[in-house]
C-alpha cells in the first residue's frame, strides 16, 4: 500500500471552511472565548505565514502567525492556533508546521513569536516562558504556557506591557462572524 503523502503549503481562500472545521473540531465552540482570540479579532494573519498540511487533497493541519505590538512598542508574531486533524496527531505535521512557520517568519524578517500553549510540546522549537515574564494578554492566561521565542537575539530582553493587535482593520473590513453553534 502506497503511503499518501503529507504537503505543506500557503493557505488559500478556498482553504477557509476546511480550517474552520478543523479548528472546531480541535478546541470545541469555546475557542472563541480564549485570551489569544483578542488579538485575531479585527486582524489579519501576516501575509505568507499562514500555512496548512494536506493530504489526499484534505485538509488536515493549520497553523497562522498574527501581528501584535508590546506594551513597549516591539513588534512580534502571535502563534496559534495550530491544529492538526485528529486522526494524524502522531505523524509528525504539527512539527513541521512549526518549522516552517519559524524559517518564513525569520526568513521575513521578523524579530519573535509569541504563543499560548503547551510548553513541553514548544520548548523542543526553542520558546520559552522566561521571555514573556514581563508581558500581558488582553485576558487571563496560564504564565507557565505564555511562551516566546527570539528570531533575532535579544529581541524581547526587556519587552514589557500588553499585547496588541498590530494591524486592526477596520469593520467593513471584518471577517464574517462564524457560528458556534452545530
Amino acid at each position: 500500500m502506497k503511503r499518501e503523502t503529507i504537503s505543506l503549503r500557503l493557505e488559500k481562500r478556498r482553504d477557509v471552511a476546511a480550517r474552520e472545521a478543523l479548528l472546531d473540531a480541535a478546541f470545541g465552540a469555546t475557542r472563541f472565548e480564549k485570551t489569544c482570540e483578542r488579538l485575531r479579532e479585527d486582524n489579519r494573519p501576516v501575509d505568507g505565514l499562514s500555512l496548512v498540511a494536506v493530504k489526499a487533497g484534505r485538509l488536515v493541519g493549520t497553523l497562522r502567525l498574527w501581528p501584535v505590538v508590546t506594551g513597549d512598542g516591539r513588534r512580534a508574531l502571535m502563534l496559534g492556533p495550530l491544529a492538526v486533524d485528529a486522526s494524524e496527531r502522531s505523524a509528525g505535521i504539527g512539527a513541521r508546521l512549526m518549522r516552517l512557520a519559524i524559517k518564513r517568519a525569520r526568513r521575513a524578517g521578523h524579530n519573535a513569536i509569541l504563543l499560548v500553549g503547551d510548553a513541553p510540546y514548544y520548548t523542543r522549537f526553542g520558546f520559552s516562558p522566561d521571555l514573556t515574564l514581563a508581558l500581558d494578554l488582553p485576558g487571563p492566561v496560564d504564565r507557565a504556557r505564555f511562551l516566546g521565542l527570539e528570531l533575532v537575539p535579544g529581541a524581547l530582553n526587556g519587552a514589557t506591557g500588553l499585547l496588541t493587535a498590530a494591524c486592526v482593520i477596520t469593520p467593513s473590513h471584518k471577517r464574517p462572524s462564524l457560528s458556534l453553534a452545530a
